[in-house]
Parts: structure tokens; C-alpha cells; sequence
């Protein structure tokens, strides 16, 4: 047990309890019931122990009601409205206003239908590329690629991708924000990754979305790994539209539903009337839905946005993860201890023999950005010589270590402040040297 570990875990409030977790036995690495070390919540968050509870109440009312649970569930609330208790509750997490958030679909989805609505190029003014990074996200960079050709544009001509300067892993901002002084009458729309999945790099939202906007760029966001990580303040800093998922820190199952943010002045009015979109009929005016008019009206919120009813027992999972958060006193709170937990697991790293490039026995080095404020949870580990990741991997999995890799070179370690704890780290790197040795 390490001092300072468990004076720091005395410190910070964890809220481990309220999570369901592997064991040594359901991973299959031997017979016992030890938790695992898991520090996985950057691709799939924990269950929490509540889930159960919230999806066994809409399944109670599924089997009472029928489809008259749809609007006469007594049990929790009515299923045409089912989403909507859980707006209060997710726009406190991305820092928006009620009227600018929508539980709806699935990550790339949702980003595909604001894409769709949000990119339009100017042909005969040339302003018609999209900005982003390059090493984004596969399923990010199908998107966009396939959005300049439904758009009718040559994808070569229409991608712009910045990558970190030669011998550097992350972008730094002042490069982006060249490239838009330099380029901007060029670009109609700006789509970064909030926190990139690889490197695990924060970029500067804020800053990014201001320049973009003075250049004349609508600038949006993949949020996948930063709603849940971060204190994000999507309204304050103008953000024209987000998406984001809620399987890694938000813990709404694999596959959990997404969520979308349109800002209040695109979101309303005589914008969102006329905005094209791809359109459904949970997004027409409540009032008027179970009409069956052919007259879409959609409703001035980011509501307007959605397109079909939600699944009841995905927004029921995800109803049991926001309330965790809230026990623990909301995402500010949540992001003071994860720079702590992460800060520490870095310091912990830097002091291991195997730490740096070594030409002579394997190693690894960092290559997430050393400020706190430049990254969330996640460090990314990458590995000399290459083959050295896949021989970690399994000593650490095959002792009860759950964390996620990149090939060819790269391990990802997310130390998730709902239910990681200091311990956690030491105990990674006490075993990650031990891979070390022998190898």
C-alpha cells in the first residue's frame, strides 16, 4: 500500500461502490472474486449497480402497460417523454442551457444529422473545406468524407488535415489557429475531436471555436471522449453544435444512446425553421405529433433535431449514470480529482526505469500532453520496439489489469475518477514494470 496513494484516497471522494466490476473469475484469470484493476472507462465505462434497477422498473411497466405505457407509465415516467428528464441533468455536464441539449441516436449518427444540417459550402465564394485532424477517429473521417460527396465536392479537394509538426505527437493550437488566420475564407466548417482518441490531446475548444467564428466558419465538436472527462462550457463558448456518445465516461452501456448540443441562437426562431436537417417526427412539435399531419414544425430546442422515439431502456441506463454523477457532486468536482489521479499515475510513470526511448531494452514514453489542462483521464503509452505493446498487454491482462490498445504500439490507461482510485495507479505501474522485465 503506497503512503501517498492512500493519503491522497482519503482525500478525494470515489464512488466505487456504485459500480458493478469485473473480477479475476468473470475475466477468466483464475478462480477467484478479486475486482480487477480496470482502467478501461475511456472506450466502455463501468456498469453502475443502479442500471438494473432503472431498466427493471421500465420493463415492470412494459409488462403492466403495454403501449399504453406510452402515456400512462406510473412507474417512472411516460414514454413519449422519457428523454427529457435527463436534459437538467446532461446540459449541466456539457455546460449548456436545457433548450440546447437532445438525448438521441448514437454518436455518429447524431454527428452525421448535424453535419448533414450545419455544413454548407459556398461553391461560387470557394469556401467549402472542412478542417480537422488528421489521425481522427475512422468512423469521424467517413463522415466527412462522405459529406463532400453528398454535397456533390471532390473529398482530396475538400479535406483539410492538420497534423503535429514532424518528431511531435499532438497538435498545438497555435498551428491550428495559423491555419485558419491563413486559410479561413477558405473553410466553411471546423469538426475536431474535443479530447483525441489516439493521444488523448484536449484541444482548446474554446479558442479553436472563437477563431473559427471570426474567420466566418461554423465550428462544431466531436465530443466522444470529453462529455463526462472535462468541464466543458459548450454555451459560454459559443459552440455552434457537439456530439457525443455515453459508453466510456458517462457508463450508458456499450452502444449507449448519444447526445447532441445546438446553441440557442441556431436553435430557435427563424434559424430553425428554415435549417435543413434530416428530419423525423420526434422532433415536430409535441403538440401536434400524434396529428399525422404532413407538416413539420420542429420544436425551437435542440429537440428539433431528433428524428425517431428514443429507446426507453438505453435512456434508462443512461438515466442511472447521471444520477451517479450528480451523488458525487457534479463534473467540476469530478475534474478537480481526475487531474489529481492522472497527474499522479504520470508521476508514477516518469519514475520507472523503463520510461523514455531506449535503443538498447524496451520502453515506452508518454505522448499525451504533459499540461493537465491540455488532457482528461487518459494517458497514451507508446511502446519500443513495436512488438513490445502485445506482450504488455498480456501479462497486464493476464493479472488483472483491464485497459485498451492501440496497434501497432500504443496502450491507453484511463484512471476514471468515479471509481478509480490513487491505489489503481500504483498498482499499474508496479505491474507494467514487471511486464517490463520480461520481455
Amino acid at each position: 500500500m503506497s503512503v501517498e496513494a492512500s493519503v491522497l484516497d482519503e482525500k478525494y471522494l470515489t464512488v466505487a461502490d456504485n459500480f458493478e466490476f469485473p473480477t479475476w473469475k468473470s475475466m477468466g484469470v483464475n478462480e477467484t472474486n478479486d475486482k480487477v484493476n480496470y482502467l478501461c472507462g475511456n472506450s466502455l465505462g463501468l456498469m453502475p449497480k443502479s442500471t438494473r434497477e432503472f431498466i427493471n422498473k421500465e420493463l415492470d411497466a412494459w409488462s403492466a402497460r403495454g403501449v399504453e405505457a406510452h402515456f400512462r407509465n406510473e412507474i417512472t415516467t411516460d414514454w413519449v417523454d422519457v428523454d427529457l428528464p435527463l436534459i437538467p441533468k446532461i446540459s449541466k455536464i456539457v455546460g449548456a442551457l436545457e433548450s440546447e441539449v437532445a438525448v438521441m441516436g448514437t454518436l455518429t449518427m447524431d454527428l452525421n444529422s448535424l453535419l448533414i444540417s450545419f455544413y454548407q459550402p459556398d461553391i461560387a465564394s470557394g469556401r467549402t473545406k472542412i478542417l480537422f485532424e488528421r489521425g481522427a477517429f475512422p468512423s469521424d473521417y467517413y463522415a466527412m468524407y462522405n459529406l463532400a460527396r453528398l454535397k456533390g465536392l471532390d473529398p482530396k479537394e475538400t479535406l483539410l488535415q492538420l497534423e503535429p509538426l514532424e518528431g511531435e505527437f499532438t497538435l498545438r493550437t497555435e498551428e491550428i489557429l495559423k491555419v485558419l488566420e491563413d486559410r479561413g475564407n477558405e473553410i466553411a466548417l471546423v469538426c475536431f475531436s474535443g479530447i483525441q482518441y489516439y493521444t488523448g490531446q484536449l484541444f482548446d475548444i474554446e479558442k479553436i471555436t472563437q477563431k473559427g467564428h471570426e474567420m466566418g466558419c461554423t465550428v462544431g465538436w466531436d465530443l466522444a471522449h470529453a462529455a463526462g472527462n472535462i468541464n466543458l462550457k459548450l454555451h459560454d463558448w459559443n459552440v455552434d453544435f457537439a456530439a457525443w456518445c455515453s459508453y466510456k465516461y458517462l457508463n450508458a452501456g456499450p452502444g449507449g444512446i448519444g447526445g447532441i448540443f445546438v446553441h440557442e441562437r441556431l436553435s430557435k426562431g427563424d434559424d430553425i425553421k428554415g435549417r435543413p436537417r434530416l428530419a423525423g417526427w420526434w422532433g415536430n412539435e409535441a403538440n401536434n405529433r400524434f396529428k399525422m399531419e404532413e407538416k413539420f414544425r420542429p420544436i425551437e430546442s435542440a429537440l428539433g433535431f431528433r428524428q425517431s422515439n428514443p429507446s426507453v431502456l438505453d435512456v434508462a441506463s443512461l438515466n442511472s449514470s447521471l444520477d451517479v454523477f450528480e451523488a458525487y457532486g457534479g463534473i467540476e468536482k469530478l475534474r478537480e480529482k481526475s487531474i489529481a489521479l492522472t497527474g499522479f499515475l504520470e508521476k508514477l510513470l516518469l519514475k520507472s526505469e523503463y520510461y523514455g526511448k531506449s535503443s538498447d531494452k524496451p520502453s515506452f514514453e508518454i505522448i499525451t500532453p504533459t499540461n493537465p489542462l491540455e488532457r482528461g483521464a487518459q494517458l497514451s503509452l507508446l511502446f519500443h520496439p513495436e512488438n513490445c505493446m502485445e506482450k504488455v498487454m498480456e501479462y497486464l491482462h493476464s493479472h488483472g489489469t483491464v485497459c485498451d490498445e492501440r496497434r501497432p504500439n500504443v496502450i491507453r490507461v484511463a484512471p476514471t475518477p468515479l471509481y478509480n482510485t490513487f491505489e489503481d495507479c500504483v498498482n499499474f505501474v508496479e505491474l507494467l514494470d514487471k511486464a517490463m522485465v520480461d520481455i
